[in-house]
């Protein structure tokens, strides 16, 4: 059984995904992250014997897609998101789901991989059976899933920078400093630019990821 953390920030206009603005509109790029984020949830509902737990930020009632983003937030565990700083946050999310689900090892992905899915979390979830902490390492140098079999080793990661080309090599570094046996999951690409939403749209057609892209006013030739 594992807790299976997606920590993620209520697609607000204005608020999220600003990076993809322009070529993007605040509102496409939340409808996108919105898209991402009820991706991400289905494949963390869908691993077996895992208890999906979303460790919120920001306010879902302004958010894109607003009646299916609460609906799917109904029905998954929900905390808040604490701690200034992000490395923060990320360990916060660790030690509050640890204490709502003791006793269990701790997934975490984000919002930003809706390629993600339900079978290669189960897998990185297994992997913490045998091994102190899994971390799938990100294309532009930061990282997309760490798993902790102890939810309370996440304060090794509170200190590391983050938003960094550096930020998933100083994780690993972290966590081997400390002595824990690391295994790496394959890598992926995150959703930061519109080229970013292309490729990761272009792996998971089947995605409301992907669909949201094709809806999308992008040039023909950066498609």
């Amino acid at each position: 059984m594992t807790a299976l953390l997606v920590l993620a920030k209520a697609p607000v206009p204005g608020l999220v995904k600003t990076r993809l603005c322009p070529p993007l509109e605040p509102a496409e790029a939340a409808d996108l992250a919105a898209a991402a984020l009820l991706d991400s949830l289905d494949a963390a509902s869908a691993v077996p014997g895992a208890t999906p737990v979303a460790v919120l930020t920001g306010d879902p009632t302004r958010a894109a897609r607003g009646p299916e983003v609460r609906a799917v937030l109904g029905s998954v565990r929900v905390i808040p998101q604490r701690g200034d700083g992000l490395g923060a946050r990320i360990a916060a999310a660790h030690t509050d789901a640890a204490s709502l689900l003791p006793g269990r090892p701790t997934l975490q992905i984000g919002m930003d991989t809706p390629q993600v899915t339900a079978a290669a979390l189960a897998d990185a979830a297994a992997h913490l059976t045998r091994v102190d902490a899994v971390l799938g390492l990100a294309v532009d140098g930061g990282w997309w899933a760490l798993g902790l079999r102890d939810p309370a080793a996440a304060a090794l990661v509170a200190d590391v920078p983050t938003s960094r080309d550096d930020t998933g090599a100083r994780t690993l570094a972290a966590l081997r400093a400390a002595g824990l046996q690391v295994h790496l999951l394959p890598e992926l690409s995150d959703v930061d630019t519109i080229d970013d939403a292309l490729t990761v749209a272009a792996l998971a057609p089947g995605t409301r990821f992907a669909t949201a892209v094709r809806w999308l006013p992008v040039p023909a030739g950066r498609r």
